[in-house]
């Protein structure tokens, strides 16, 4: 980590993305496929693995309660989904689309994919100053019109709730009666 100067609206958002970043990385530490691959119910969001070999997120039709709890390999393909998402349409061409986005396939490979998304995260926002993230230009996805710090502070928050979500599923399928 970069030492940051004090006050600073990207210093503040930095640190924020830290805190996300080291909860993240304890839930992904030690992560096994076949965790990832674990149901924690009889029905909720998965990848599925198509003939060509590419693994493909299921999509929900709503967000109520009755469509279970995702598995592990669902909510790091969904980390990698928005965070792809976001920086392509605020830093990139803006074309990518969710059915671009797929899952890696093994636990190893999701720990150097949301490392990798994350470096590049962190490293664009440090490329910018604060009149840029109270400027709206690169506010695209999933955001329109709004100061960039907003965007930044929405990949906090949405870091932070799926590193939750993550540990929970993880604590929950290490005692499951399997």
């Amino acid at each position: 980590m970069e030492t940051q100067e004090n006050g600073s609206l990207r210093s503040v958002l930095l640190t924020q993305l830290d805190t996300a970043w080291a909860l993240t990385q304890y839930h992904l530490n030690g992560l096994t496929t076949q965790e990832c691959l674990l149901r924690p119910a009889r029905k909720g969001l998965h990848v599925e693995q198509g003939p060509d070999g590419v693994w493909r997120a299921e999509w929900p039709e709503s967000e109520g309660y009755d469509i279970g709890p995702a598995s592990i390999a669902w909510l790091t393909w969904h980390m990698g989904f928005w965070w792809s998402m976001v920086h392509d349409h605020s830093f990139g061409t803006g074309s990518l689309k969710r059915e671009d986005v797929h899952w890696p396939g093994t636990a190893e490979g999701v720990q150097a994919w949301i490392a990798r998304l994350h470096d590049q995260w962190r490293s664009a926002v440090m490329g910018l100053d604060d009149s840029e993230l109270h400027a709206s230009m690169r506010t695209r996805w999933p955001l329109e019109g709004r100061p960039f710090a907003d965007i930044v502070a929405w990949v906090n928050l949405e870091l932070m709730k799926n590193a939750a979500e993550l540990g929970y599923a993880r604590f929950v399928l290490a005692v499951a009666d399997r």
